[in-house]
């Protein structure tokens, strides 16, 4: 798949379904990352990060870049550019824009939007390490293939809720990450 191709499908008019999202009782924190695809010149792959392992929140998971609204954003793309600069060094004018995802509520309590944007490969990245331990990459057609996707359910309020997984190397990419992946990948193969 290219970039030509990605845009043909994820541009389109059927409505598409998003993954269940943690309920928060109040509106949540307001949040934004970056699905960072890379355009190779026979492959597309996307840009994960490792977060550092001493971060109070979440740290050593496998992550987007991105994190909170700060004031001085005007809008939720403008904090995950800024995200993505701040951890791993890519400046928002490397970044083509090209949609996003339905919000997402975690159980932190964040109201996440995921934006997604292109860059020309290969990367020269520069690491925050003070946020960010690694990053890796992973190979778009890999990602959006269901069946790469493993579910575990869990009762939650007296229903049952996916926690879904894709594992990747020696990597295990999980909770809202893999739902930003997973609600991606309904805009190529449906609702699965």
């Amino acid at each position: 798949m290219n970039k030509s191709e990605f845009l043909r499908q994820f541009h389109h008019i059927r409505l598409v379904n998003k993954e269940p999202d943690f309920p928060l009782k109040n509106s949540g924190k307001p949040a934004a990352v970056l699905i960072p695809i890379v355009q190779y010149q026979n492959e597309l792959k996307v840009v994960f990060t490792v977060r550092a392992k001493h971060l109070k929140h979440h740290g050593g998971q496998i992550s987007f870049p991105g994190g909170k609204q700060e004031q001085t954003d005007k809008t939720l793309m403008q904090t995950a550019l800024r995200e993505t600069y701040e951890e791993i060094g890519i400046p928002p004018e490397k970044v083509d824009i090209v949609g996003s995802l339905p919000k997402y509520r975690t159980v932190s309590g964040y109201e996440v939007s995921p934006y997604i944007g292109f860059l020309p490969g290969p990367l020269n990245l520069v690491l925050d390490k003070n946020e960010v331990d690694e990053t890796f990459e992973v190979p778009l057609m890999f990602l959006l293939n269901h069946q790469n996707h493993l579910i575990h359910w869990i009762k939650r309020n007296n229903d049952h809720t996916p926690i879904y997984f894709i594992p990747w190397q020696q990597h295990n990419i999980w909770g809202a990450t893999a739902a930003f992946v997973r609600n991606l990948s309904h805009h190529f193969y449906g609702n699965k």
